[in-house]
Formats: structure tokens, sequence, C-alpha cells
């Protein structure tokens, strides 16, 4: 098998394997409905009724003695809840002041796409996505959670020029002496969002709840997927020891999410492509990570919730305790997310190839400081890898020509040998060993090339940055697909051009597979983004431009070598 064959095997296997994966994420049949779970929110980590949260003699965590369905709201069902409305210069918010959750959420500087300028909208109603927290155990005490009504104190609701934070303050109904305000902090040029819990203990006893922070989603995946592109939409957790663990939907359904139940540092996310939410607590509290399914929504989809309990300091009695923890919402940006919290770049999931694929996108982003355009990256990191590669590349052309030029020699032993196998392998063996031709000779280096290209893939489809990122003419947008086509009908007339350059198989089915091969492929690069058929398009002519090369200062030696066998025979 010629090396050109080897690659396309390779290429063929690897999409089969795609498709395969897809095929099996849509036809994942989903769980039976857990009747012992409400619908109506989860704070505790329990699994069950009877299954106490974490013993005191295990954790410094106190178990919380509410059911999500013992919650209730602490005011009359009969006042509908209102929305606070926020601005600041890169997310736009809507609050209810039903357990003050942030209920929408739109990102200023992302598009819902090239053909809706309006603001990409993360949380929303659309998908019951929604950030939620509240208070739980206190010792019987009735403390708010986020079926709780607030009321909203009066202050500014935009964050208006020269400021760099807005605060927005609700109180909850004082009960038994205690009073909780809910307080969200926005942050000029972040996504990072503080939301605080400040607990004014004026009862005559001490104080110890716990503070839970949570998302709540469905379990449908974002706009913009296809059958050939699935990305991760799930939960997520990171901390030191176990380090990023993701729980797909489906698992969290079925009660086999795997993930760390406790630990002393770490964050919770929910993750989707591009964007991701995340409570990420700043201290080295032991906290306890949940994840559980609620029910389903209006549209039959399934519900989820994970969370973060995290102990509130004992308050004495007319003393006032805060806790706080940051909630990121906003873009896969690697650089913003590194500081945010340790690890939290993960969610730029890039798979086993992470290792490969992180230094590939550091040089990406470093090409695009210099040229300001992501189309022309993309070209110029393609010239780069291929060029660094050129060695391995050229041996493996190298035996590609010697293979084309022993084409017609090979036919005639198929000929002469036709009904005797046995002889026909040991001519072609002495063929290959006088003319010291490896027929596997360039497997080796496309090998080697292969977690190169398949980390540069995973780095196109991830990067946040190819959103709404133009390169030039027609392109107007890196993560979609191309609007003309134009990018996929060029690839597959590469492909054609590179197999001309290759051996013709001697088999007329491998050769019209061949030939089939790029029309499979193209109808799949239809539907990529067009920054990934971008990469292929500029690799492919730089691969036909090395092997015709090669193919020419070749040519003329084996001219020469086929005139003088042909004498001989």
């Amino acid at each position: 098998m010629d090396t050109r064959r080897l690659m396309l095997l390779g290429v063929f296997l690897l999409s089969l394997y795609m498709l395969w994966d897809a095929w099996m994420i849509a036809q994942r049949p989903p769980s039976a409905a857990d009747s012992a779970i409400s619908a109506d929110g989860a704070v505790t980590a329990r699994q069950g009724a009877d299954e106490a949260l974490i013993p005191r003699a295990e954790s410094n965590l106190r178990s919380a003695r509410q059911e999500p369905d013992e919650l209730t709201s602490d005011s009359s069902e009969d006042i509908p809840a209102e929305s606070i409305f926020v601005s600041t210069d890169l997310v736009r918010a809507e609050i209810s002041t039903l357990g003050g959750d942030l209920v929408w959420l739109g990102l200023n500087n992302y598009q819902v796409s090239s053909k809706d300028p309006e603001p990409f909208v993360l949380f929303s109603d659309a998908h019951s996505y929604r950030a939620q927290s509240g208070l739980i155990g206190g010792d019987g005490a009735r403390l708010p959670n986020h079926k709780t009504m607030l009321v909203p104190l009066p202050g500014p609701r935009d964050l208006a020029d020269g400021m760099d934070t807005l605060e927005i303050r609700l109180v909850a109904p004082e009960t038994d002496g205690i009073r909780a305000t809910k307080v969200y902090t926005f942050r000029r040029g972040s996504y990072l969002i503080d939301v605080s819990w400040e607990i004014e203990n004026g009862s005559d006893a001490p104080l110890a709840p716990d503070a839970y922070f949570q998302l709540q989603r469905d379990g449908a995946n974002p706009g913009g997927q296809s059958f050939f592109i699935v990305t991760f939409t799930g939960a997520a957790v990171y901390t030191e020891a176990g380090k990023y663990q993701k729980a797909p939907f489906a698992d969290i359904a079925e009660g086999k999410a795997k993930f760390a139940k406790q630990a002393s540092d770490g964050w919770l996310a929910m993750v989707q492509h591009h964007f991701v939410a995340a409570w990420a607590p700043e201290d080295n509290t032991l906290r306890e990570f949940f994840m559980r399914k609620l029910g389903e929504t209006k549209d039959g989809q399934d519900l989820f919730t994970a969370g973060i309990i995290l102990p509130v300091d004992r308050i004495a009695s007319g003393q006032t305790g805060r806790i706080s923890v940051p909630l990121f919402a906003g873009p896969q940006e690697q650089s913003a997310l590194k500081a945010v919290a340790p690890g939290l770049d993960l969610v730029v999931d890039y798979g086993w190839l992470h290792i490969i694929a992180a230094p590939i996108f550091w040089a990406l982003e470093f090409i695009n400081k210099l040229t300001g355009n992501w189309g022309w990256s993309i070209v110029v990191l393609t010239v780069l890898i291929k060029l660094l590669f050129y060695p391995l590349s050229a041996a493996s052309y190298r035996s590609m020509a010697k293979m084309r030029a022993l084409t017609p020699r090979l036919t005639q032993l198929k000929e002469r040998y036709a009904d005797d196998k046995a002889k026909l392998n040991q001519e072609m063996m002495k063929l290959w060993q006088t003319e010291k031709v490896n027929p596997l000779g360039g497997c080796l280096p496309i090998l080697v090339q292969i977690p190169v290209f398949i980390a540069l893939y995973w780095v196109l489809l991830s990067a946040v940055e190819m959103r709404g990122a133009p390169w030039m003419l027609w392109i107007d947008d890196l993560s979609v697909t191309d609007p003309y086509y134009i990018l996929p009908v060029v690839m597959m007339i590469s492909m054609f051009v590179q197999i001309r350059l290759n051996p013709t198989p001697p088999d007329p089915i491998q050769a019209k597979m061949m030939l089939i091969m790029p029309l499979v492929f193209g109808v799949m690069f239809f539907f990529f983004p067009a920054g990934l058929v971008l990469y292929w398009v500029v690799n492919n002519l730089i691969s036909i431009a090395q092997q015709w090369h090669i193919n020419r200062a070749l040519d003329p030696a084996n001219k020469v070598k086929q005139a003088a066998n042909d004498k001989k025979m």
C-alpha cells in the first residue's frame, strides 16, 4: 500500500470514528425520570432522601437538612417577580427578584451569527439556563433560597463612564431576626461577576449556614451543531487532585457521572461550544460538588442542575457574615480563563492531544498579533507546519515518486505472473531491492505528522476566536460553513490533483476508490467550518507543490533507468 493511500485510509478511519461518535451521541436514549427528585431545584448533594450530605466526621461541611422539594418561598406566591436590567461594557443582564436568579445574559462583543448582529445570549429561557444561589442549613433557621422573593434596593443599573464596578443589591425578608442581602458585582472589561450573600444575624443564637451556588440548564445542545461537528455540552468539575472531569448530561441523568464530590479547591462549570459558565471559589474552603437531573422542562427537555456547596463562617449574634463566589459567564478566551482559576482554560477541550494543541494555539495567537487576521494566521501557521515537517514529507514524496516510476514495471510483472502469486511476490521484492525502494518508506513520516494535524483540527474547531472572524472576500466568519462552498470545491480539486501525482494503483477497483475519495471528503467538508477547510486547502496546495517539485527532480533519472530496463527486457 503506497503512502498516499495509507494517509487517505487514516483520514477515512478518523472520519468514520467522528461519524460513529456523532451518531452514538444522537441516538443515545434518554433515561427514565427520577421520580424522587423535585423539578424545582437541587441545593444539596444528597442522592436520595435518606442519604446524608457528608457526615461531620468526614467533612467540615455542615449537612443541609432540606430536600429539594422542602424549599419554599418566604413571601407570597401572588407577588409577581420583577426584572432588573443591567448593562456593562461587555454584557447585558436580567436579574429576577425571584431568588435573585441571573436569568438572561447577552454578550455584547459576540453576535448570534454573521447574519444576525444581535448579541449572543448565554443565559435565557431558551435552555432554561440560569445562575442560582441561596442559603441552607442554619440549625433550622429560615433562610432565603432561589425560591424566595427578594426586594431590589435603589441604585444605578448601568456601568457608566468612570465606573469600574457596579453593584446590584437585593434584600430578602427578615425572618427570625436574620436579614440577608444578595449582591451582584459587575466589573468593567470582565466577564467575571461576584455573587455574594451578606447575612446579618439579629437572632439570639449563633448562625452557621451553608451557601449553594448552582447552574441550571436543559440538556439540549446549542445551535450550530451538525451531524459532522459535535462538541461537548455538559457539566465539568476541576480539582487539583482529580484534574479536569467532564460529566455529559446523559451520564448525570443515569447517575453515572464521575467527578470529585468534595475538595478544598476547584471549580464547577456548564460547558458548551465556545462558551462557559463557571462558579470558581477563590479560597481553599472545603466545598462539595453536586450534579443531578431535576425533571423535564415544558418543552420536554431534561432539566439539570450542577453546583457547589460552601460553609459560611459561624456568625455570632449581632454580627454580620459574608460569602462570595465569582461567576465567570462568557466566551472561552483562554487568556481570560487562565486568570480566573487554575485549570479553567481546560474547558477549551482538545482531548488527549491537549499537549500538542495548546502550543499550536499559542503559535496561532502569536501569528494573529502580527497579521491581525485569523484567516491569514491559519494560512501562515499551515505554511510553517509544512516547512517544519518538510524533511519528513520529502522522504514520503520521494518514496511515492520512485513507486510511481516503478508502476509500469510492476504492471508488467503482474501480467507475466498473473497465475503465480508466490512468484509475483518474489519478483516484486527483488525489484524493490534492486531499485532500493521501500513501499512503506513514506509511512513513518505521515504517521508522525497525523497527531499534529488532528490537534490543529481541534484547535480550529474549539477556538472561540474564530467565531465571527472574517478572512477575505466571501468568508466573513471562519467558524461557520463557507456560504458558497467554494473552499470545499477547491479542496476536492486539490485532492484530485494529488491523486494524479501519485502512482496509479494496478488494481482497477483500488483506482476507482481513489477517485471516489475526494468526492466523499468534499461532501463532508461542505459541513465543516470555513477555518478548517481553509487549513486543508492550504495544506493540500503546499503538498501538491512539494510533490510536483520532487517528482520533477527525480523524473530525468527515472526515465534513464526505465529506458535501460526496457532494453534489457
